[in-house]
């Protein structure tokens, strides 16, 4: 991995966040009391192919049993509040008080979204990440039911293809998105796919005027 300190004392702006990841690049800290932030850009870049997302029929089956539901852009600050908690599934978070903030700025401008998996009123799973042209930047996920997260990113795959979005970024390749369909890519493949999606008018409401 190749991590881009930043040598200049940046106020770190939606502005700011958003050329990085059109650049290729996404912020994060070392942990979430960490106040600094530093760039990064993977060697080997997370993506997962949306031609190529993996539920198996048995997982299907238990997903459509369990009751949830599937809500999109209702709780930002629920999900991100999930996403950086400490608990059975990670050990350690890298969003910090900064990164909180800024993701919460751009959500209010409709570039960050969440994808939200309910049991009645509790919220037990989810994601969030931002919506760039016709790319998608998977920042965090988090399940507080089994299959929960693995049902968000069902409805994200599904959302992002009526959509017409070409690019479904994970940053990194972890074994439960590799079970889902996620590969590794060289950072040049990666860049050049990129660029191709920024092109693309990505629409991330058209599933919902179906």
């Amino acid at each position: 991995m190749s991590r881009r300190q930043d040598p200049f004392d940046l106020d770190i702006t939606p502005e700011l966040i958003i050329r990085a990841y059109r650049a290729g690049i996404f912020p994060m800290s070392e942990d979430a009391e960490d106040e600094d932030l530093f760039w990064v850009s993977p060697e080997l870049r997370g993506i997962i192919p949306l031609d190529g997302f993996r539920l198996s029929t048995s997982l299907r089956k238990a997903i459509r049993k369990s009751g949830f539901v599937v809500k999109v852009d209702t709780d930002f600050a629920a999900v991100i509040e999930a996403c950086a908690t400490v608990g059975a599934d990670r050990d350690t978070t890298w969003i910090n008080h900064t990164i909180r903030a800024v993701y919460g700025q751009l959500f209010q401008r409709g570039i960050a979204h969440t994808v939200e998996v309910w049991d009645g009123d509790d919220l037990v799973g989810g994601l969030y990440g931002l919506a760039i042209g016709g790319a998608f930047f998977g920042e965090s996920m988090f399940h507080r039911r089994t299959n929960a997260s693995k049902m968000a990113m069902a409805h994200l795959v599904a959302r992002l293809n009526a959509g017409g979005f070409v690019l479904l970024d994970t940053q990194f390749l972890t074994d439960h998105l590799e079970s889902l369909g996620g590969i590794e890519i060289p950072r040049e493949d990666y860049e050049e796919r990129l660029a191709a999606a920024l092109l693309v008018p990505g629409d991330w409401d058209a599933i919902d005027r179906v």
